[in-house]
């Protein structure tokens, strides 16, 4: 069982009355209400289950299942007994699910899911149903993380601010007029300049298939699902603290070939935190995900798409190269396969940079299309790392 990686100083267990950092998301203007997720009722019911919801990608379905405990119960043995129960019985309600994902947190400080992390998680592809108990018994089971419930001496303040929509730079004149210098010269021809990269080679017809805010549970095997039906790899922005919880998820994501990068521990705005917190927050994040790959990671991109010349420093310092994009279909708005698929259209351009999110429905439902397109108009699709290979 993973009780996971150490990453002291970023994994908190915040006070009841504030938020943990980024639990609070600013939207974006014009962003709707999604749509309601299907959900399922189990038999006999659990009275600790909160809900099962049922996402499908077109071709097939997962489940996330989140069950809330009470403190006097809130133990690793009790949590992973009833996570077993759920998946088995959220399978019995629909058995052509592709994954049954479970979450289990303490009733008492559950504030969703970028509230504090859960007690445990399982991930219980429908190939392992069957020696799912017995693995777990043997503790041989690969997909569990059991919170080690690590608390942190100095969490990263809560920071609300502007929603993410477009790229902003914020800084001095000075600073701003140089950016925009580094920034013509980057678009202009394409590639990494002085630690930034604003888009591929113009004069190549390719493009880089970006996700942001990965991984989430139901959401993340679908969009694998997806890449893997269109052979295509992608480069994911993870959050720290969404694969600390869900590691299993991003060992999926390497063994598919695709590539991992940096978004934050907390997915906070950092443009007013110090030099000291944005380098807890990349380099905890880069510290995590080399455990877990073995590599070096490369890529950062902010959240929000807000930076200062002090975030792009500490990135460079780090040895993070800064991506940004060219095409945001928007499809964390919610508003509509075919708006997604109609902005994605507009903005196909050699060299781009596309920019989805994997716990977005429209664009998951969207990204069959969005390939095909991107195919029918002779684009070759990659990852950061290959564009201009």
């Amino acid at each position: 069982m993973k009780t996971l990686l150490s990453v002291p100083l970023l994994l908190l267990s915040m006070a009841l009355a504030q938020p943990a950092p980024g639990q609070v998301q600013p939207l974006a203007p014009g962003t709707r209400a999604a749509t309601r997720l299907q959900t399922l009722t189990l038999t006999p019911p659990i009275p600790e289950v909160k809900t099962v919801e049922v996402q499908s990608n077109g071709f097939v379905r997962a489940a996330h299942t989140i069950l809330l405990l009470p403190t006097a119960q809130a133990t690793d043995a009790r949590a992973t007994q009833l996570a077993l129960l759920a998946a088995e019985r959220t399978y019995r309600a629909a058995p052509d699910l592709l994954e049954v994902d479970v979450s289990v947190y303490r009733s008492g400080n559950y504030a969703g899911f970028g509230g504090p992390l859960p007690l445990l998680t399982l991930s219980v592809p429908r190939e392992r149903l069957a020696t799912l108990r017995n693995s777990i018994k043997n503790d041989q089971y690969d997909r569990i993380w059991i919170n080690p419930q690590i608390e942190a001496p100095e969490p990263v303040g809560v920071v609300v601010e502007a929603p993410e929509k477009l790229p902003v730079f914020e800084g001095t004149p000075a600073e701003i007029k140089a950016y925009q210098l580094q920034k013509s010269l980057g678009q202009a021809g394409g590639g990494v300049r002085n630690g930034l990269l604003f888009q591929g080679n113009p004069a190549r017809r390719q493009v880089a298939l970006t996700f942001d805010d990965a991984p989430h549970p139901m959401y993340f095997p679908l969009v694998l699902d997806l890449l893997r039906r269109a052979g295509v790899k992608a480069t994911f922005f993870v959050i720290g603290r969404n694969v600390q919880a869900y590691p299993y998820f991003a060992e999926d994501l390497i063994r598919g070939g695709h590539e991992i990068a940096n978004h934050t521990f907390h997915h906070v705005r950092l443009p007013s935190l110090s030099s000291a917190q944005i380098k807890a927050e990349l380099s905890s994040t880069n510290t995590l995900l080399t455990q877990l790959s073995g590599q070096k990671v490369q890529y950062f991109r902010p959240p929000g798409g807000r930076y200062t010349t002090r975030v792009l420093n500490v990135a460079k310092e780090l040895g993070l190269t800064t991506v940004f994009w060219t095409d945001d279909p928007g499809d964390f708005q919610n508003p509509g396969v075919e708006t997604v698929e109609a902005r994605f259209d507009k903005h196909l351009k050699p060299g781009g940079i596309i920019l989805l999110h994997d716990n977005a429905p429209d664009g998951l439902l969207a990204l069959p299309d969005l390939l095909k397109v991107a195919k029918q108009r002779g684009y070759t699709v990659t990852t950061v790392g290959g564009l201009g290979r």
